[in-house]
């Protein structure tokens, strides 16, 4: 997801002035670090160096005043996710945060694999005695839509996963995360089973069937990736704070192996690195992580007893996203600073080409469609770019087909083999940011736009491919249901900050847009 841009706070907050270095005591600092890691740093990062949000030490506000600060806190900042502190946080705590970002440079904050295994809470010690069905009325697990709701403020009363069953669009669950809820994925050999991620890390296993944790774990301190294996053994969780990834036994949560995350970049220095996606395949068992930082790719083994990585370098700067095709062969990665999506390989675990993508590309799960006997992916664009489009790729011959205007920044595209539209959310700073653009799969051209009312973002089709869902934040606090075709508006479900929307049929075969019945018919091919 985007670090910087959806989840930032305004500009503004670094603008000139005069900073004051007031020391304060050991107790405040304490007490700063407190505040700071409670309310902050699930979109500020534990590192005071950035997550969702922009870093916040001092070398990043060096010359800020401290009172414009104070007053930004106390305010908040239109149009983000950065909610007013004022009645929540008392005068001295805002001053104190105010202090100590002044006053602290980034941090080196650690989590190492003996405090993740300390962290395992088991809140159902026998799992024969959770009911053997569902608790509500639902016909298919695969139409259950999960919903990530961050909550006003990051954490409390509004932060959960929330599931919907899309065939009635009924609410029928919901599960508390403490902190704000980023992914949710879902076991695609046991449909009782999702996993859920928050911006904090915390890892939770929920019984779908009493929407129940079973069981938790602390995977790190800040970091969003999460990925399950393709048998529904094993999930793999990376971090941006501190730099690992952590392999863990999907039913136990039991940490497996630490996996310290290095290497050389494309430029030829040796970095640690934050965790960008992490991906299980229907391809092989196998997991593939990015490392945002040091521009490789890593495929981990789980065939064998030490998990061994082969290791893929220069695939590019700013590793971020990807999404998969060809039955899960096919690995495309974003890279925002090379503005290129780079095609991976995960049999010979190379990288095939290199594509031109526009400016800063940013592909959330992807999109891939059939058309016309052609394979086309499509990905989006966010940042201040010249021309604002959706790149659409031919992925059988790895070229460039259409960049397809659109009215800003786009995020994350949604495709369904049923439904006539690829889905856009728009991430501009204004009023386009209320709407979804939607691009005809025959001409690709943008046919219609949808104005969803609040920040539109994160679309999302059911499994029949009848609905789509999008997520109104800021201003509107639902999501939304949409007639896939007439594009009518057929339902609401409010709830706080809602971000990204996952569809549990996308487990079965890990490619959005494409049918069951492709992924697998590319599945039985000769390698």
């Amino acid at each position: 997801m985007n670090k910087a841009i959806l989840f930032g706070i305004a500009a503004a907050l670094f603008g000139a002035g005069a900073a004051s270095a007031t020391e304060f005591t050991a107790a405040d600092q304490q007490r700063a670090e407190q505040i700071f890691n409670e309310n902050c740093a699930s979109c500020h990062g534990h590192d005071l160096g950035g997550y969702l949000a922009p870093p916040l030490n001092q070398d990043r506000l060096k010359g800020r005043s401290p009172t414009s600060l104070r007053s930004l806190i106390m305010a908040g900042s239109f149009d983000t996710l950065m909610p007013p502190f004022y009645g929540k946080l008392s005068d001295e705590d805002i001053r104190l945060v105010v202090k100590r970002i002044l006053n602290t440079p980034k941090l080196d904050p650690q989590w190492t694999l003996d405090d993740i295994k300390k962290s395992l809470k088991v809140h159902v010690a026998d799992e024969s005695t959770l009911p053997d069905k569902p608790g509500y009325a639902i016909d298919n697990m695969d139409d259950l839509i999960g919903v990530a709701a961050r909550g006003r403020y990051g954490r409390g009363e509004g932060s959960k996963a929330v599931f919907i069953n899309s065939a009635t669009n009924t609410q029928v669950g919901e599960v508390p995360t403490k902190t704000a809820a980023h992914i949710i994925e879902f076991n695609p050999v046991n449909p009782r089973w999702a996993y859920v991620k928050t911006d904090t890390a915390e890892v939770y296993k929920v019984d779908l069937y009493s929407m129940k944790i079973v069981r938790e774990i602390k995977t790190g301190l800040n970091g969003p990736a999460l990925g399950v294996s393709r048998d529904g053994k094993y999930l793999m969780a990376g971090s941006f704070v501190p730099h690992f990834a952590v392999l863990l036994d999907a039913n136990t949560l039991e940490p497996l192996k630490y996996f310290k995350l290095e290497g050389t970049d494309p430029d030829g220095k040796f970095v640690t690195s934050d965790s960008g996606m992490i991906t299980g395949t229907p391809y092989a068992d196998i997991f593939a992580i990015a490392l945002e930082n040091a521009g490789q790719v890593w495929v981990v083994d789980l065939t064998q007893p030490d998990f061994p990585v082969t290791q893929i370098p220069n695939v590019g700067r700013h590793l971020h996203d990807a999404f998969l095709s060809h039955g899960g062969r096919k690995l495309m990665v974003a890279s925002y600073d090379d503005s290129i999506v780079a095609a991976i390989d995960l049999a010979d675990k190379k990288v095939l080409a290199k594509l031109p993508a526009g400016c800063v590309p940013h592909v959330g799960g992807g999109s891939v469609v059939q058309v016309n006997g052609r394979t086309l992916g499509f990905g989006t664009n966010f940042g201040d770019c010249a021309k604002e489009v959706v790149s659409v790729w031919d992925l059988d011959k790895m070229e460039v087909v259409k960049q397809v205007p659109v009215s800003g920044g786009t995020e994350s595209p949604a495709a369904h083999y049923n439904a006539p539209y690829v889905a856009v959310d728009i991430i501009s700073k204004d009023r386009r940011a209320r709407t979804i653009q939607l691009i005809d799969k025959n001409t690709l051209e943008v046919a219609k736009t949808l104005d969803v009312g609040g920040h539109a973002y994160f679309p999302e089709y059911n499994a029949k491919g009848d609905r789509l869902y999008v997520s109104a934040g800021y201003n509107g606090d639902e999501v939304v249901a949409f007639d896939s075709k007439t594009l009518e508006r057929v339902a609401s479900f409010p709830m706080q900050s809602p971000a990204g929307i996952f569809s549990r049929a996308r487990a079965k075969f890990m490619t959005r847009g494409l049918s069951p019945e492709a992924v697998q018919a590319d599945l039985a091919k000769p390698q």
